[in-house]
């Protein structure tokens, strides 16, 4: 699955699912991206990975803060 922040923030936007299904569905995301990530991906790859998720991370924040900011706080 291809990475977007159009994709994202288009989760963000829907109006007619609930908070948690928009989380589920980012956190959905980040977690197909980084299995997506492998031994053989490169360093460049493994930041952009990482890049994507502390925007995932901020968006969750948007819709339920205290969430967002432990999945911030806990980044490697």
């Amino acid at each position: 699955m291809k990475y977007s922040q159009e994709k994202v923030d288009k989760i963000y936007n829907y109006t007619t699912i609930s908070d948690r299904d928009k989380i589920d569905k980012l956190l959905q995301i980040d977690a197909t991206q980084y299995t997506n990530c492998g031994s053989d991906s490169t360093k460049k790859e493994r930041e952009i990975v990482k890049k994507n998720s502390t925007y995932i991370y901020k968006t969750i924040k948007k819709i339920n803060q205290t969430l967002g900011e432990t999945f911030l706080k806990h980044q490697d």
